[in-house]
């Protein structure tokens, strides 16, 4: 066992070292680029989350497709992964993380876009699509489009399932002391309530949980920034020279380099919005939308309030926590996450416990989506079931299990599923282009949006 963790530790490290980073941002600022950046019209993508096109094909509504996505995204990476990205690279690495959401948008926009593009009808009349039928239809590559299939059903049973299941019971425990098996049992009964009944049930119980967690959570790191009132700007001002200066940092904290911090923002940010990992568009294909463009902007708005939005406010409450408490130690991520939340009396510690469980238990529900597409794509709709079971019995098992080799596993597929994504997005960039300048530039977006 320990000759495989080190394996897989050390392939983690390759695969998401310098050559992916720069792949992967790359990415992000060619499409941002090519496609004029889209950004620019996140307002008319914000409002578009909201509406229902209810005329049009597909399983769900817009809204709660992006809430299915925003469930499986936004999770203990949110919290812990830019707690992890400050310990590893300094307060820059909060600004880096920042940039990469930024970007990030214009790719999460192509991946909604492909995937309706080339969805498939069902003969019972669901929606299927995402990379692996953007890498078939769109490339004629059917042997890639198994390999992300296999990735992805792979990866769902770790950075999905297990490690979510292990940080929930771990809270639970360390928290209020209840055991894990017992822990395991009822997240198990929960989940499989929700699994068992499809894309119609999950998204449901995720259009009601996101908007409530997100906003409880937010609501409470600005309680948390108003509590630091005094060190915020500092804060910001640090997180900024941090990011394009290796001086000492101060305050508690010690100085990294420009490159440390680059990296590990960078790194986790990507990690944590999933924007070019290829996993969102499979529950964007099943959107209720009239063309691509329409879902292709309400998927990019995931990026910007998982990481523009929620990655910001935690880094701000980090490091503004560091710089008010000087006895916090930064040097573990999970550890430096738990003591710069428990310096806030009364709200502190409930609302860190709170967002890890409710962030955790959500990326299970929109992992269990992802997966079943995989497993779908690859063996049929017979194989569903099997699935499904499989995937409810993994979560008791994470719960209980020491996951050290499965969290580096994990990391790998998740890689691994995004060189195939970005491949389809790279070499399909000339019909997101069309499909942009048909819909977007030429106005007949807004027209669609007053009817």
């Amino acid at each position: 066992m320990e000759q495989i963790n080190a394996f897989f530790t050390s392939l983690s490290s390759f695969l998401w070292g310098w050559p992916m980073i720069i792949l992967l941002l790359g990415t992000h600022v060619f499409l941002t680029i090519r496609l004029r950046f889209p950004q620019r019209k996140l307002w008319t993508a914000l409002k578009l989350s909201i509406k229902r096109d209810a005329t049009a094909s597909g399983d769900v509504s817009q809204y709660a497709a992006l809430a299915t996505a925003l469930a499986a995204t936004i999770g203990t990476g949110n919290i812990v992964g830019v707690a992890t990205a400050v310990a590893l690279g300094g307060p820059g690495a909060v600004l880096w993380c920042w940039l990469t959401g930024v970007f990030g948008i214009s790719t999460k926009y192509a991946e909604g876009l492909l995937a309706v593009k080339y969805r498939e009808k069902t003969r019972d009349g669901r929606m299927l699509g995402g990379p692996m039928y953007a890498l078939e239809k769109g490339l004629g590559m059917k042997w890639l489009a198994v390999l992300f299939a296999i990735f992805t059903a792979c990866a769902s049973f770790g950075i999905g399932n297990t490690v979510q299941a292990n940080a929930i019971a771990t809270i639970a425990e360390h928290t209020y002391g209840f055991s894990p098996y017992v822990v395991g049992t009822l997240i198990c009964a929960l989940a499989g309530i929700v699994i068992l009944g499809g894309v119609k049930s999950i998204s449901n119980v995720c259009s009601m949980l996101v908007p409530f967690m997100a906003i409880f959570y937010v609501l409470g790191c600005i309680y948390i920034l108003i509590v630091n009132g005094q060190y915020l700007w500092p804060a910001v001002k640090l997180i900024v020279s941090s990011a394009f200066t290796p001086e000492a940092a101060g305050g508690g904290f010690v100085g990294t380099s420009v490159m440390m911090a680059a990296r590990y923002g960078i790194a986790r940010g990507l990690f944590s919005n999933e924007s070019g990992l290829g996993s969102a568009p499979i529950v964007a294909a099943a959107a209720q939308t009239r063309n691509p463009v329409r879902q292709a902007l309400v998927s990019s708005t995931g990026t910007f309030w998982d990481t523009v939005v929620i990655c910001a406010l935690t880094g701000l409450v980090v490091v503004s926590s560091v710089l008010a408490y000087p006895d916090i130690s930064y040097t573990d991520g999970a550890a430096l996450t738990k003591m710069a939340f428990a310096k806030i009396p009364y709200i502190g510690a409930p609302l860190l416990s709170f967002g890890l469980l409710t962030f955790a238990f959500s990326t299970i529900l929109g992992w269990s989506y992802y997966g079943e597409r995989a497993v779908e794509y690859l063996k049929g709709k017979n194989w569903m079931i099997a699935y499904r079971v499989l995937y409810i019995a993994a979560i008791f098992i994470g719960s209980v299990a020491d996951l050290g080799v499965v969290w580096n596993i994990a990391d790998c597929m998740n890689a691994l599923m995004a060189i195939p994504n970005l491949l389809s997005l790279l070499l399909l960039n000339g019909i997101v282009v069309h499909e942009t300048r048909k819909y977007l530039w030429r106005g007949r977006l807004d027209k669609d949006m007053d009817e």
